[in-house]
């Protein structure tokens, strides 16, 4: 694909009025860092468009990649920059097209004037280079209402002229919406709920909660390398690995059998709020999906919740799973998340869990625990803590 640029539009943060200024400046420096790897590029912002160019011969393929994976932009557009005289932006829509399969195709072109001193506005540039088109190019028709190719131009300091649009992911910039804490399984939802989460802007830490000699160092490296591909799009990312072997063995040993799992899950949601008291999230987040198992009914959510003050994102909370695993496969994780190497949750798994746990027969269970606030102290205290990304 030839292009001596990207038009990067962005959505929402058109909307932002006079706070604008703070999320252009964080998508740029967002997009500085995850191009920095590919090479040289000017990143400049004007006019609700963000220009990227490189400043020096770079894989255009993978520079597209990297950018469908920024989130707050909305299209990618590849240019390419000519002057503001009608024969050079005629000659550049040819070679556009040229590049494109035309016989038998319809096209149609769109412009966008935004420096007003050019002479024809929008809907007469359009009528002129597309009457230009079609001398030169008799294999193209003009369809204006369901066109097979659009050929865009943009009047701005510079011409610009570009046939593709291609979809960016959207969502605000990570980094401009707080920060919260993600408990990061192995599993297939709780990576697709902190992808969630990051797409509105918010900066991710994860707790993953890891039971040796139960779970091997493979599950625990599972874990890692689902945090490792969330970074393409949430950026970097620190996960807290937990001991968590003796707070279950503890649970296991105390508290009826019934109730283990909700019980661990409320043990976690303790860990994690005080993770996010270090680290300064906001929130903590689950991949839980009401009445997918039974630790996941109303009842039981609402007991987890209890034990918490900061807020519980639950962004998978009304899919079910065929639409959980599409956005899992879509992000690159599902793959990972099925390898056969279990984590905490599956291992200690009861064979008759209650559906509809109260929190007050929870809280008596945990009365049989009279030192698990100790557990929960030395667990955090033995925490493991791997940055991954940046």
């Amino acid at each position: 694909m030839k292009a001596d640029l990207f038009l990067l539009k962005y959505g929402e943060i058109a909307l932002k009025g006079l706070n604008k200024p703070i999320f252009e400046r964080r998508l740029l420096s967002n997009l500085d860092s995850r191009l920095a790897k590919i090479g040289r590029f000017s990143i400049k912002a004007a006019q609700s468009t963000i220009y990227v160019e490189p400043l020096e011969t770079v894989d255009t393929d993978e520079t597209l990649n990297e950018l469908k994976k920024v989130f707050g932009i909305v299209n990618i557009c590849p240019a390419v920059r000519c002057g503001k005289e009608l024969k050079a932006i005629e000659d550049t829509a040819i070679t556009c097209l040229e590049e494109e399969e035309t016989e038998g195709k319809t096209f149609k072109v769109e412009a966008k004037r935004e420096d007003k001193s050019f002479p024809l506005n929008s809907p007469q540039l359009s009528a002129e280079i597309g009457a230009r088109i079609l001398d030169r190019m008799p294999g193209l028709r003009v369809d204006v209402h369901n066109p097979d190719i659009l050929v865009q131009i943009e009047i701005r300091k510079d011409a610009f002229v570009y046939t593709k649009k291609i979809k960016g992911a959207g969502g605000m910039p990570v980094g401009t919406n707080g920060r919260a804490t993600l408990l990061l399984s192995g599993g297939i939802d709780s990576p697709v709920a902190g992808y969630m989460i990051a797409k509105r802007g918010v900066t991710l830490d994860a707790v993953h909660f890891h039971s040796h000699p139960y779970t091997s160092d493979r599950a625990k490296q599972k874990v890692l390398d689902l945090a490792k591909i969330m970074t393409q799009y949430c950026g970097a990312i620190n996960v807290h690995v937990i001991p968590f072997t003796d707070i279950q063995l503890e649970i296991i040993d105390k508290c009826p059998k019934s109730l283990l799992t909700v019980i661990m899950r409320r043990m976690m949601m303790r860990i994690a709020e005080r993770i996010a008291e270090k680290t300064g999230g906001q929130a903590l987040i689950t991949g839980e999906s009401i009445g997918q198992v039974a630790s996941q009914t109303m009842e039981s959510l609402a007991a987890t919740n209890s034990v918490v003050s900061r807020p519980v994102f639950r962004p998978c909370i009304g899919m079910d799973k065929e639409e959980i695993v599409n956005i899992s496969k879509k992000i690159e994780t599902y793959e990972t998340s099925i390898l056969p190497f279990e984590d905490c949750c599956t291992i200690f798994v009861p064979k008759h869990p209650k559906t509809k746990p109260s929190i007050e027969e929870l809280s008596e269970a945990e009365k049989l625990m009279p030192n698990f606030e100790e557990l929960l102290d030395r667990a955090i205290e033995n925490e493991e803590v791997v940055s991954l990304g940046g």
